[in-house]
């Protein structure tokens, strides 16, 4: 079987599928998914999400500073997808799927109850690309059920049931079995 040369596009598979709570200058909370999410640093612990301009969250973002990144589980996957097709400006997110919105520790911005895993950040820097602004966002409060936890704050993931997402099929997939851990190959435990 041969190769096929396409044009370029943002084919990198599978990508982390985030659910991205923020509110806007009258406290109104809103919630956006996205795809184009990653850890950028580790001291600071800091986030970096990719939001186009034209999307209601990002004027949100952008005018107060602040965001939550709430991983979403298997469960949640409908609301995902509503969350990434339906505009905020005229949608209340939280009664469209049912989503209980708890207060955060350090930021104006909800966590999502539903969620296992809630980062808290705030907007360090603003990095503009073309199509998207790159926001990075340095996480100030981290929040984990109990329940997906392991021993020493690691997460088990088969509790936790992330959900991610594939570009060039356009679909949502769960993850499958572990195949190793960190340091697997040096006989590391």
């Amino acid at each position: 079987m041969g190769r096929k040369s396409l044009p370029p596009t943002t084919l990198l598979f599978p990508t982390p599928v985030v659910l991205v709570t923020c509110v806007d200058q009258k406290g109104r909370p809103n919630i956006i998914t996205l795809a184009w999410a990653g850890v950028v640093n580790s001291e600071p612990p800091m986030i970096g999400i990719s939001v186009r301009l034209e999307r209601y969250s990002y004027g949100c973002i952008k005018e107060m500073g602040e965001f939550v990144v709430n991983l979403p589980t298997e469960k949640m996957v409908r609301g995902v997808d509503a969350c990434g097709i339906v505009s905020g400006k005229g949608t209340d997110k939280f009664e469209l799927t049912g989503w209980k919105a708890i207060p955060a520790e350090k930021v104006k911005t909800p966590l999502i109850d539903e969620s296992p895993v809630q980062m808290e950040c705030k907007v360090k820097q603003i990095i503009p690309l073309g199509s998207h602004d790159l926001f990075l966002g340095e996480i100030v409060a981290l929040h984990v059920k109990e329940e997906i936890e392991k021993e020493k704050g690691r997460i088990d993931i088969l509790k936790a049931l992330p959900v991610a997402f594939c570009t060039g099929a356009r679909e949502y997939w769960s993850l499958g079995k572990p195949l190793g851990h960190y340091g697997f190959t040096k006989g590391k435990p």
